[in-house]
């Protein structure tokens, strides 16, 4: 264990986040949403207060501020996971970007016999967008089977494939869940290989790993400021050039056109196309401060060594404590940087409520994933999720928390 971690000390600045100066909190959440630090709110402030305007409209100084800006954050976040900066989209969310392509892709490419496949560790936002695309075409959804050591059967993914009727291939790059991190250039050539495309969820991988998106030949990739460091209200898409050019748009309106006439209209250039109306110009100047401020800290690699560190010792401590069972892989090199498991004796809301008394944030319930419950045998976990200002006495506060959960509901 590195020196860093074990002094007790975070990957981030002392005073980063404004929200953890209240005294005795532990936020073990980021999977949810992740803490603000102080150059993300500064950015934001900046533009209201000094560069507030319209972007793309005006010709005067202070628009054309604000459109540099705005810009230049599209830039930054095309080149965090290496992709073009035409092909990057923004939406409001992950969740929305994922919308995006079953509205406007699946709508007018899936007929009936066709069939999407996802995983059962799916996040509900890559679930329910394809549930509702084949309502809309007739196609039909099939899942890969979770592994009881939390990864993917990728036997099963290749007979499906082997099918020839499987046009769409949605998966999680890290379960929000399990924590695994799963095989996805691997997965992906299976796919191209049978005629698919994939959309990739990299909402968790993003912020917790060092991502090529474009190494990996995902056709799509989505993920979500928010649990970046950024502020909430923006998700991007990430999209191959020539499938984003025949889609058509996802919402009409103001800035994502070319020419309007009374009969009909024509479609700006990526990527206004698919971005209709005001844009979410300081959530965008936000989140492009963000991934500065993961720069800053050494990059990714820094990132994914100092949680990976904080997830191992929270396997270990963890794995020592009775009636505790953990789910997804136990090798914190095979997993992002979070921690799921249920207490035999207790509720997992029961777990969160008691921790929480004692200033410990975690997260309990299906989050968002009630097929994976239902394969896991339980309605509910409690998981812990690490940022770059956790540490090794976060998960000794932790450990503690649940020592005293098992005074109370313990045998």
């Amino acid at each position: 264990m590195s020196t860093q971690v074990a002094a007790g000390h975070g990957l981030s600045p002392a005073g980063a986040f404004p929200t953890l100066e209240r005294e005795g909190l532990v936020y073990l959440d980021s999977a949810a949403t992740s803490q603000t630090p102080l150059p993300v709110l500064d950015a934001m402030d900046d533009y209201y207060r000094g560069h507030r305007a319209s972007v793309h409209r005006g010709v005067y100084a202070l628009a054309e501020e604000a459109t540099e800006l705005y810009e230049g954050a599209r830039e930054k976040a095309a080149a965090f996971v290496n992709w073009g900066v035409e092909e990057t989209i923004f939406t409001r969310n992950a969740s929305e970007a994922t919308n995006l392509v079953a509205y406007t892709w699946a709508r007018t490419n899936l007929v009936p016999g066709d069939r999407i496949l996802v995983t059962t560790m799916e996040h509900h936002s890559n679930l329910v967008p394809w549930q509702l695309a084949c309502e809309m075409t007739g196609a039909s959804m099939a899942a890969v089977p979770v592994l009881d050591d939390g990864t993917l059967d990728l036997d099963v993914l290749d007979a499906e494939l082997a099918t020839g009727t499987v046009k769409l291939v949605a998966v999680a790059h890290v379960s929000n869940v399990l924590g695994t991190i799963n095989p996805i250039t691997d997965i992906v050539a299976r796919a191209h290989a049978a005629g698919a495309i994939v959309l990739v969820d990299g909402t968790q991988a993003v912020p917790q790993i060092p991502v090529d998106a474009s190494a990996t030949g995902a056709d799509f990739y989505v993920w979500t400021a928010h649990k970046a460091y950024g502020p909430t209200g923006i998700g991007i898409l990430h999209g191959r050039r020539e499938l984003l050019e025949a889609m058509p748009p996802f919402l009409g309106g103001g800035h994502m056109i070319s020419t309007v006439s009374l009969e009909s209209s024509t479609w700006a250039e990526l990527p206004g196309k698919f971005e209709a109306g005001t844009g979410p110009i300081a959530e965008a100047i936000g989140m492009g401060a963000a991934l500065t401020f993961l720069d800053d800290l050494g990059g990714m690699a820094a990132v994914r060594a100092h949680e990976r560190e904080v997830t191992a010792y929270a396997l270990e401590q963890l794995a020592r404590l009775p009636q505790l069972t953990l789910h997804g892989p136990l090798d914190a090199a095979a997993r992002g940087g979070l921690v799921s498991f249920h207490l035999d004796c207790a509720h997992p809301h029961d777990v969160a409520e008691i921790l929480g008394r004692q200033g410990v944030c975690v997260r309990a319930g299906h989050h968002c994933a009630q097929p994976l419950m239902k394969r896991l045998c339980i309605s509910a976990s409690t998981r812990a999720s690490f940022g770059v200002h956790n540490t090794t006495q976060d998960v000794d506060r932790l450990v503690a928390g649940l020592g005293r959960v098992l005074e109370l509901f313990g045998d």
